[in-house]
């Protein structure tokens, strides 16, 4: 079990690429279940959930070959349409197999999906979208067991605008019989993302990137070539790096209009900011400016860069109020970052931060991939020598942070560790 070493206290600089995105990547995987043949996809993370998902492909019977951050993936012998729970328990994005699979296959069965422990994240708006759309579902051990002869185009509302729901039920249309209309849809660039390569593949899909989604069904699609777009979280993560230690950096191929609400909040923290094209300058102001935030769904403040802002105020000059309108539970990061010397208290869904002068080094234990992220921030700018033990989670959605931030003067290392306690 891994373990993160940070001497902290030392202003960030220099030059990082942003990865590309995790939460595009894993769905596009998927999609490649819907036509058989060879894919080629570019700009993919090299990460766990990434082999994860690799994994979970070759088991339905798919070719998968990563080579840097290009996968080539065969679908052409894929005719197993089952994700295992001993799998499927370590990625919820596992989940996303389900519409492909009832597609191309008119079976599947799914094991109820896990991933990060915090906050219960349902799936039942996946299922009612496969029901929606004509099939016949029953659960069975934990597995979502699924059937039909053929799809047919429905009228769904969604009750909350689900990335993952909107994903899945936007595959599984592109082969049904007749239109899909998705109300509520998320507006999500990975959606957009995962919505371009299945129109590449020949799907018919319009009203990308805005609630109201429609989807013709085709009789069948065919293999494409992609690339993933940049991970917009990860981006996030290192911006706010740059203010928390009072850095100046660069970020590479990163996509800002994807990160207008974050680069926003950050201006107001107290980032001087520059954009040019793809790349983003930051340059760290003193004070950091104590600032508000309450997640929404996109183009709102992405509740997965809550746990990294709450890291940020807790060095701000005043007190902000952070509050997460998506997962209310989603603060199990609060006690680590208390550990650094913190003053945060939660309350129903937000978290009441007094900024501190300073935060000092401790030993703290990451819960999820995001609290992972915050821990590390905290511990860049923290006084003295921290320990951030479990970073597996980060290594489900950050390739080689510890490398990135090394490159900007971090002084972190990774070690193999037990836990102390």
């Amino acid at each position: 079990m891994d373990k993160f070493v940070v001497e902290g206290g030392y202003p960030l600089e220099g030059e990082v690429e942003v990865s590309g995105s995790k939460n595009a990547a894993l769905p596009i995987m998927a999609a490649t279940l819907l036509a058989p043949g060879k894919y080629r996809i570019f700009n993919v993370p090299r990460l766990r959930d990434v082999r994860t998902m690799a994994h979970l492909l070759r088991i339905i019977g798919a070719k998968v070959d990563i080579a840097d951050h290009t996968l080539e993936i065969d679908t052409t012998l894929a005719d197993f349409p089952e994700a295992p729970y001993e799998l499927v328990r370590t990625m919820r994005a596992s989940i996303y197999v389900l519409g492909p699979l009832l597609a191309r296959f008119g079976r599947a069965r799914v094991s109820l999906p896990g991933g990060c422990a915090w906050g219960p994240r349902p799936v039942d708006l996946h299922i009612k979208g496969m029901q929606k759309l004509g099939a016949e579902i029953d659960l069975d051990y934990g597995y979502i067991n699924a059937r039909s002869k053929q799809l047919t185009g429905a009228h769904i509302a969604l009750d909350v605008a689900s990335v993952g729901a909107t994903g899945n039920i936007m595959m599984a249309a592109t082969l049904a019989e007749g239109t899909t209309v998705i109300e509520n849809a998320a507006m999500e660039p990975e959606i957009v993302n995962l919505g371009e390569f299945l129109q590449k593949m020949g799907a018919r899909i319009h009203g990308l990137g805005t609630r109201r989604i429609s989807i013709e069904g085709v009789p069948g699609l065919r293999p494409a070539n992609f690339e993933v777009i940049p991970d917009r979280i990860e981006a996030g993560t290192f911006l706010v790096a740059g203010l928390i230690t009072g850095g100046r950096i660069t970020l590479r191929q990163a996509q800002p209009e994807h990160l207008s609400e974050v680069l926003s909040k950050l201006e107001e923290a107290g980032a001087q900011l520059s954009i040019d094209g793809s790349t983003i300058h930051l340059k760290a102001n003193r004070p950091i400016r104590a600032t508000h935030v309450t997640t929404a769904v996109y183009p709102g403040f992405p509740t997965d860069m809550q746990a990294q802002w709450i890291a940020l105020m807790s060095l701000a000059d005043g007190s902000s109020v952070v509050t997460d309108a998506i997962f209310p539970d989603r603060f199990t990061h609060v006690p680590e970052l208390n550990r650094f010397g913190a003053d945060i208290v939660v309350k129903n869904n937000s978290a009441f931060i007094r900024g501190v002068s300073a935060l000092k080094g401790a030993p703290v234990t990451s819960t999820d991939l995001r609290a992972s992220a915050s821990l590390v921030l905290a511990a860049l700018a923290a006084e003295g020598h921290s320990e951030v033990y479990r970073v597996y989670h980060i290594d489900r959605g950050y390739e080689r942070i510890e490398e990135k931030l090394q490159k900007l003067g971090a002084r972190i290392r990774r070690e193999a560790s037990e836990l102390p306690y």
